[in-house]
């Protein structure tokens, strides 16, 4: 997790630092060039190189990390490195098959590492030889051939470069190390020179020879805006290409780019995406069989989707340019259902309001879809939303009618039969007019005790739910205009003390107003963001029964952002 303060700085420092497209763009010009991104949703991303020849092992030992990482992690020599090339011979690759694939599977864009960290280029590349033509047996570019099918099915074609970390050329960044070290006197040098003589122009071919539609940065190491701007700037030639936020120096590009996780509750004004692997690794790994099952990939699509965001699948490819058959399999599954529900993914916009128990909600203007995941027994879905509606149905299925009534709590749409789909029957909800989001009114406990946890908050501000540790908290909240706002009932006025669990780098003061009253609190330092505990905030007194609200508000000058899962308000005997 990126700290609160870096993640303050990107945002000033993107201030002076924005990509050509955005300098010049109206909010209307942005909108049309990230239209098919928007509306795409579902892309693959390949991961493939001479990594996949050791596939995880090094002179008999299994390497841990993933499998792109090898030389890193085992600090493969350079020159022995180099050998396996001779070993990556791709005679079964069929391009035409992987764009197939992607098409069958429902994504609408692929993204291939050109050129990954250990520096290995795998089109033709005029600025070295250690790429695919020149340095292995197969001899000859594998790019174009992608790029072609992919466009002929008529998806969206994209490139990853790895602009600073490169372990074979000499002089590129090395994650973990200080500028200059190595452990390989092979592969030490200038970065500067580096970024001049292979970077720069790598990524000038990159651009000329396919015309990326995205170009994906990786890894800043050893960035800063200096080195980062002439790789900036060959953007302006290109100006309807998409980049993401990894270039470095404080360039933020188009997208936010989560790896491996998915944001609590998306990203507030910025497009993103969750890139994910389907079993441990990014490279191909023989001996990784950890994968991810179909039900887990489709749920990840739907949770992303439901919050705004891209979903980027990784597969990746044998030495012989095969794609596993576990991947195949699952891409063949998740297109199948995307065959009869694709209509709730693509070109739809977030849940407009906070996640059910029962699963998901996406958004198109007139429609609701309601992904559920749990099949209610009482046969009730409960959508917590304010809106007329006029019709609902099984996407997969029209003529099968659900009655729908209003209630305190939302729209009730009241499910007769069984589901449609065991992962996720989709729910067609008609609307007429903008649903209004009825936030969760918290109950207390029989004990009189009332859990506040981050997942029902109301937040006014920017501060946002994140999830660490896979559980939600409150972060983000460097600022201390943001107020966070539970509605609660009680029917047991009286006092009652206040617990919070709580990270919080540094100490800081806020005021927790319950009801009519006020309570001062001094927030203790806990070590960090990720560094969790309970304390004691005090007491207060609820002086009446019934609905009230329950705030926490920073005080100014005297605020530091904290990270903050839950607060406990339990009754004084």
């Amino acid at each position: 997790m990126k700290s609160h303060l870096a993640a303050l700085l990107c945002v000033v420092l993107s201030l002076v630092f924005l990509t050509p497209p955005a300098w010049a763009e109206t909010p209307a010009e942005r909108d049309a060039r990230m239209e098919w991104w928007r509306d795409a949703k579902f892309g693959m991303f390949i991961h493939w190189g001479v990594y996949s020849v050791p596939a995880g092992t090094y002179h008999g030992e299994k390497i841990g990390g993933i499998g792109e990482w090898i030389m890193r992690r085992a600090e493969i020599p350079v020159a022995e490195y180099r050998e396996y090339a001779q070993d990556f011979d791709p005679v079964k690759y069929d391009p035409e098959q992987w764009a197939a694939l992607a098409k069958r599977a429902g994504m609408k864009y692929v993204v291939i590492t050109s050129k990954h960290h250990d520096g290995f280029a795998l089109y033709d590349s005029a600025v070295t030889d250690w790429d695919i033509a020149d340095a292995s047996p197969y001899g000859k570019d594998l790019l174009a051939p992608l790029a072609d099918a992919v466009r002929d099915e008529g998806l969206k074609f994209g490139l990853y470069y790895s602009q600073a970390q490169d372990w074979t050329h000499p002089g590129g960044a090395k994650a973990g190390l200080a500028e200059g070290q190595s452990w390989d006197e092979a592969n030490k040098g200038d970065f500067d020179e580096y970024l001049r003589t292979i970077a720069l122009p790598q990524t000038k071919e990159v651009l000329t020879k396919f015309h990326p539609d995205v170009l994906w940065w990786d890894t800043p190491t050893w960035m800063n805006a200096e080195r980062a701007k002439p790789l900036h700037d060959l953007l302006a030639d290109y100006p309807e290409i998409i980049t993401n936020n990894r270039l470095g120096g404080g360039y933020r590009g188009d997208t936010e780019t989560p790896e491996q996780h998915i944001p609590a509750t998306g990203y507030k004004d910025r497009d993103w995406e969750t890139c994910m692997t389907m079993n441990n690794t990014w490279g191909f790994k023989s001996y990784d069989h950890n994968w991810k099952s179909t039900e887990v990939l489709l749920h990840n699509l739907v949770d992303i989707v439901s919050k705004g965001g891209n979903y980027l699948l990784n597969v990746g490819p044998t030495k012989e340019g095969e794609i596993p058959q576990e991947s195949i399999d699952r891409l063949t599954e998740i297109g199948e259902w995307m065959d009869t529900n694709g209509a709730s993914i693509y070109g739809t916009t977030a849940s407009p309001c906070r996640r059910p128990d029962w699963g998901r909600i996406t958004s198109k203007p007139g429609k609701l879809y309601l992904h559920v995941f749990d099949w209610p027994s009482d046969g009730k879905l409960v959508v917590p939303v304010e809106v007329e509606t006029s019709g609902c149905h099984p996407l997969a299925d029209a003529s099968r009618n659900f009655d729908v009534s209003k209630s305190d709590a939302g729209v009730v749409v009241h499910l007769t039969g069984d589901a449609v789909d065991p992962i996720d029957t989709v729910v067609e909800l008609e609307i007429s007019g903008t649903p209004k989001e009825i936030f969760r009114r918290v109950a207390p406990a029989a004990n009189g005790t009332l859990v506040l946890q981050a997942g029902d908050a109301v937040i006014e501000g920017n501060a946002q739910v994140e999830s660490i540790g896979n559980q939600p908290n409150i972060g983000f909240w460097t600022d201390a205009a943001d107020v966070v706002v539970w509605n609660c009932k009680s029917d047991k006025p009286g006092k009652y003390r206040l617990a919070a669990e709580v990270a919080a780098p540094a100490s800081s003061k806020l005021v927790v107003s319950v009801g009519d009253a006020k309570a001062n609190v001094a927030v203790k330092a806990t070590g960090g963001y990720q560094d969790f505990e309970s304390q004691d905030w005090g007491e207060v007194e609820l002086k009446t029964s019934g609905k009230f609200s329950v705030k926490i508000m920073p005080k100014s000058g005297q605020w530091q952002a904290i990270n903050l899962r839950s607060l406990k308000l339990t009754p004084v005997k």
